[in-house]
């Protein structure tokens, strides 16, 4: 009878802990809701953009596309804002790796 009720016990328990409620009285998001809503998509895709990597730091397009830019008729994708400011301050001093 004690097992039983000791496993009884660490099932309610589990359950208990197990548990994504609001908090009373507030419209605050279940947890999981909330750490859903931290993780954005990427604003871009890489097939709408020409380059593999971005000009200013090399990093892969696939991995993200914060901004994009208009360079000599291409569309060139950005990690970030700082990167796409960095091209954009001196364009001609980066090499542009296109598809």
């Amino acid at each position: 009878m004690k097992a039983f009720t000791g496993l009884l016990s660490l099932l309610l328990l589990a359950a208990a802990c197990n548990q994504t409620t609001k908090p009373a009285g507030t419209n605050a998001p279940a947890a999981d809701t909330a750490m859903k809503a931290t993780v954005a998509a990427p604003k871009f895709e890489a097939a709408l953009v020409d380059n593999k990597k971005d000009p200013s730091c090399g990093m892969p397009v696939t991995a993200g596309i914060e901004d994009t830019l208009h360079y000599k008729g291409k569309v060139l994708g950005f990690c970030s804002q700082e990167c796409k400011d960095a091209f954009a301050a001196k364009p001609d001093s980066f090499v542009v790796v296109y598809k």
